[in-house]
């Protein structure tokens, strides 16, 4: 997999999810739909920052990765804050997959807790798990920037 190729489709996907907060502006980027489980759009791309940096970083590279996945998924802020946070994330992004062999297998497995594939998994698996992960929630996200943008909640 060409390294700048892979990182231009996850671009693609924070850019998306960062356009459709931006057009939801902060407080509504922030407001969870009135549904069982739902999250904040804002909670769901941040916690695309964490999938990224954490089964990237971590599972591939073995880089150590603070994570706190509960938290995510309640996570609040701006959108200016979280647009600010990607770029250094792509930085390291792109440090921690320079040299990795995508047939090789990953220095970390994750824990079973994380909601990953069911199996074992090589390098460009793993990858192939986060642009999954992305492209879902982006969509994630655009839905639900057309209900709330819809009018028919309130």
């Amino acid at each position: 997999m060409e390294l700048n190729e892979y990182l231009y489709f996850l671009r693609r996907a924070f850019d998306g999810m960062i356009s459709a907060l931006d057009d939801l502006g902060d407080e509504l980027a922030n407001t969870v739909l009135p549904l069982a489980g739902a999250n904040s759009p804002f909670a769901v791309a941040y916690h695309c920052t964490g999938v990224a940096d954490y089964w990237i970083g971590h599972v591939i590279a073995g880089r150590s990765v603070d994570r706190d996945r509960a938290s995510e998924f309640t996570a609040v802020g701006t959108v200016a804050d979280l647009k600010s946070t990607l770029d250094p994330l792509f930085d390291r992004l792109r440090d921690d997959l320079r040299e990795v062999d995508p047939q090789a297998a990953p220095r970390n497995v994750p824990p079973s807790s994380f909601e990953g594939p069911d199996r074992p998994l090589s390098c460009a698996g793993v990858q192939l798990h986060v642009l999954e992960e992305l492209a879902q929630h982006h969509g994630q996200i655009e839905i639900t920037r057309d209900v709330f943008l819809s009018g028919k909640l309130r």
